[in-house]
């Protein structure tokens, strides 16, 4: 492998918001958070939803709603309902 064309792993937390679980990981994502885990230092990157808290896998409906796509979708279709019947 040529070191130029490859970026460089760091060991990464990915953080599920909704749960609190964390997932130990190695990736080549950019994070600005830092944790020391078991001497290790982590970057911290923060997830809306992972497998410990996505419906299709826990079984569980959760409502996510993340910088108001509710409220896009709503408007947005609210519009085209109106008038006629």
């Amino acid at each position: 492998m040529k070191k130029e064309k490859h970026p460089a792993s760091n060991p990464v937390c990915f953080v599920d918001v909704s749960s609190g679980k964390e997932f130990l990981t190695v990736s080549t994502a950019r994070f600005r958070e830092t944790k020391v885990i078991d001497g290790i230092t982590y970057g911290i990157i923060n997830c809306d939803i992972t497998a410990a808290s996505h419906p299709a896998y826990t079984g569980i409906k959760r409502f996510v709603d993340t910088a108001g796509r509710v409220e896009k979708f709503e408007k947005r279709f609210s519009r085209r309902r109106t008038g006629g019947s």
